[in-house]
């Protein structure tokens, strides 16, 4: 088993799998394996069965819950929250580079990804699908169970198969509507051009 830190303060557990360097304040849980060429950030939490390839890239403070599945390609900025079972994807005309069709194309695992990247804040409802090629604008939300085959603007509510607009959400991630005061936190916002622009 590898286990790799940069900071005493880092957990991880005896079962994980780490072959990449873990930063200060992440913990690591059962089960999980990050394959070396990852880039995790700082006081992440990677829950028990996660799988986080090469090429993928980790923010600070994210959370991984449960059995997600993080691919080359895949970009989660900092504060990003993904729920249980969620699957990126990288690939968007997947087929095994072992046929011998493909074999003659001569593609390769990296001339096929497309990358993906979740902006700041954005939280992934459990067992959703993220299409690889989109962004997840900042403080975005996705449903549990979305299938998301579209870039989704900041701050927007979406889900459904395919996912859906359904809204807008504040930062602290309660729905919000035009021109009021968000019940929790008390921000005020505005939409603008299919936008939700923050009220000073």
């Amino acid at each position: 088993m590898t286990r790799t830190s940069t900071d005493a303060c880092v957990f991880i557990h005896p079962t994980a799998i780490c072959e990449a360097p873990i930063k200060g304040g992440t913990r690591v849980w059962a089960f999980v394996h990050v394959m070396n060429g990852a880039t995790i950030g700082s006081d992440c939490n990677i829950c028990d069965h996660a799988f986080v390839e090469d090429g993928a890239v980790i923010g600070n403070r994210v959370t991984l819950k449960n059995g997600v599945m993080v691919w080359n390609g895949v970009t989660l900025h900092d504060d990003v929250f993904v729920g249980p079972g969620v699957v990126f994807t990288n690939d968007r005309y997947p087929r095994s580079l072992r046929m011998p069709e493909i074999a003659k194309l001569g593609r390769t695992a990296q001339s096929i990804k497309v990358p993906t990247a979740v902006n700041r804040g954005a939280s992934i409802g459990a067992g959703a699908t993220i299409v690889a090629g989109i962004t997840i604008g900042e403080f975005a939300m996705i449903g549990a169970g979305a299938v998301v085959t579209k870039s989704v603007p900041a701050h927007r509510l979406v889900h459904g198969n395919p996912a859906r607009p359904a809204g807008w959400v504040c930062v602290c991630g309660r729905p919000t509507e035009s021109d009021e005061s968000c019940s929790e936190c008390g921000r005020r916002w505005r939409v603008e051009c299919d936008s939700l622009i923050a009220v000073e």
